[in-house]
């Protein structure tokens, strides 16, 4: 007998791809199909929610290019927001810079073995909105998410200046649960093995006013797993920072038991 261990949904498209690559008897292509059906189970039974944080939003950290013209950054990664930002792909070759460790232009980051997709709120066919939240000092902020049993939920952030840390609130129907976490500085390596944080997108430049680099790699934004109940329904977060380092919240995405 067989046991086939059940896939997250986030690796169902790499499944997939690897199943398409094979050259497969028609034997091997049965037992194929059948688990590609047992992980389209897992696929639908483990679900991705991208959280909207709209409201959230205040600050442009990332320098866009719409019909041949740069939007630049306003309100940046570090230096109290007014230090450095980052760039798209497209921006920056526009403006010049060879071989970029530059942002994607396609704001929906691939799934990995720490995190599944996650959408980010830049857009290069953007010129005017808000793409991410910064937190200067002290403070805090929440959000609703849709009630029900999440098993993770993944926070993505910079911090510059220095780490940052937060207390984050977890709202179930049935009480409270608050947890402690440190964001590292964005120039900071994550321990390999880190049970709860890792890279959403990792070794990225940074660019200065005018769009000039200043580095031309080494920087990050993480991704934070706070390992919600999966048994309870949760239905907010609230994230409160202490002083020390400047923050910036990207985006937010959970797994649906």
């Amino acid at each position: 007998m067989i046991w086939i261990k059940r896939l997250p949904g986030f690796a169902f498209p790499l499944f997939i791809s690897t199943i398409k690559s094979m050259n497969l008897k028609p034997a091997s292509l049965f037992v194929s199909l059948v688990l590609l059906s047992i992980a389209a189970h897992a696929q639908q039974a483990n679900r991705v929610v991208q959280f909207n944080i709209d409201a959230l939003l205040n600050a442009r950290p990332v320098t866009t290019v719409t019909n041949g013209k740069l939007t630049s950054w306003t309100k940046g990664i570090d230096g109290n927001g007014d230090g450095d930002g980052y760039l798209t792909m497209s921006a920056s070759i526009f403006h010049g810079d060879k071989s970029p460790h530059a942002l994607p232009d396609d704001p929906l980051i691939a799934a990995t073995s720490m995190h599944p997709p996650i959408l980010l709120h830049y857009d290069n066919k953007d010129s005017v909105n808000y793409q991410a939240r910064y937190v200067a000092g002290e403070g805090e902020f929440g959000f609703k998410i849709p009630g029900k049993k999440y098993s993770d939920i993944y926070l993505c952030f910079t911090s510059a200046e220095g780490p940052s840390e937060l207390e984050v609130e977890l709202s179930y129907w049935d009480g409270i649960e608050v947890k402690v976490f440190k964001i590292p500085d964005y120039y900071n390596d994550i321990a390999a093995g880190d049970p709860n944080q890792g890279y959403l997108l990792h070794d990225l430049a940074k660019w200065g006013k005018n769009d000039v680099m200043t580095e031309n790699n080494h920087h990050n934004i993480d991704v934070l797993n706070i390992h919600p109940d999966p048994k309870r329904v949760l239905n907010y977060i609230g994230i409160k920072k202490a002083k020390g380092g400047f923050l910036v919240f990207w985006a937010a995405a959970g797994v649906v038991n």
